[in-house]
């Protein structure tokens, strides 16, 4: 069942939970996730990052990824995440995506409101939903340094409460990913995250706050960020590392050839099972 970010993040607050917001690139990434919310009955979030085009191409993945989300039993986003260029945005909204991210955070504040008021006129004409940032979360913005600067880098780019409330009255956004801790990937210092900023952000913006940089967080940690009003946890890295790890595994104790059609199995089975893992910790199952 297709839903918009909107109306499935509606359901996550309804509910007190996050929704799981999982990347995919290959059709066994899909199906992993799109079985492991029909086996816990819990709904989720499918996401495409324009980043993982060097793997498959959007028009590619993006029409079989919102099949699979029509027919899923469960309610199903369809969601680009950290779309850089509206015209990526409109190329999702073609295809079907019920929602998209539109990413200016590298941007001025000022060109950052502006053009997401533009994707937010934009996916209106689609009944999609709309996401954006402000802070820095992503490791691009840190690539140049080392773990003892790392966490002062991080800490000193947290979203501001007042610029996060201007910014959401500005563009009518649905859903706003703040910098509070996290960072994309794996991290090289231990997380040190800012639960009270993301209470204080969410009381003043009145929307669902997203966290990026999920992988890697403690079970008790995410259960305190959804408490504070985080309503959608983005996950790729520790999905994908399952996969690999367990693919690696099962080559090392396979006597004779080794089949790619064997590969692809223990590898969505693994990622399967990761994502089960990750859904169950965002909702309190």
């Amino acid at each position: 069942m297709l839903f918009n970010l909107q109306q499935i993040l509606e359901l996550a607050d309804a509910k007190r939970i996050a929704i799981g917001a999982f990347n995919v690139n290959t059709l066994q990434g899909i199906q992993a996730v799109l079985e492991a919310a029909e086996e816990l009955k819990q709904p989720v979030i499918l996401q495409y990052a324009p980043v993982h085009g060097a793997f498959i191409d959007l028009d590619l993945l993006g029409p079989i990824m919102v099949e699979l989300a029509e027919k899923a039993k469960v309610p199903v986003c369809v969601h680009l995440d950290h779309g850089e260029e509206l015209s990526v945005l409109h190329q999702a909204l073609e295809i079907g995506f019920t929602s998209v991210m539109y990413d200016g955070s590298m941007l001025s504040y000022e060109e950052n409101v502006a053009y997401t008021r533009l994707a937010v006129e934009m996916a209106a004409e689609y009944g999609a939903s709309v996401e954006a940032e402000i802070g820095a979360m992503g490791r691009e913005e840190f690539a140049s340094l080392g773990e003892a600067q790392e966490g002062e880098a991080i800490s000193g780019s947290y979203t501001d409460p007042d610029q996060a409330e201007d910014f959401v009255d500005e563009t009518g956004v649905d859903a706003l990913a703040c910098s509070f801790g996290t960072v994309h990937g794996l991290y090289l210092t231990e997380p040190c995250l800012d639960f009270e900023r993301i209470k204080e952000i969410r009381d003043r913006i009145g929307i669902p706050v997203v966290m990026h940089g999920g992988s890697g967080i403690s079970a008790e940690d995410f259960g305190r960020c959804i408490a504070c009003g985080v309503r959608k946890i983005n996950y790729y890295t520790y999905m994908a590392k399952a996969g690999g790890e367990y693919v690696k595994e099962m080559l090392s104790r396979t006597e004779g050839p080794a089949f790619f059609h064997d590969i692809s199995v223990w590898g969505k089975e693994a990622m399967k099972e990761e994502v089960k893992k990750a859904i169950q910790i965002f909702s309190d199952l």
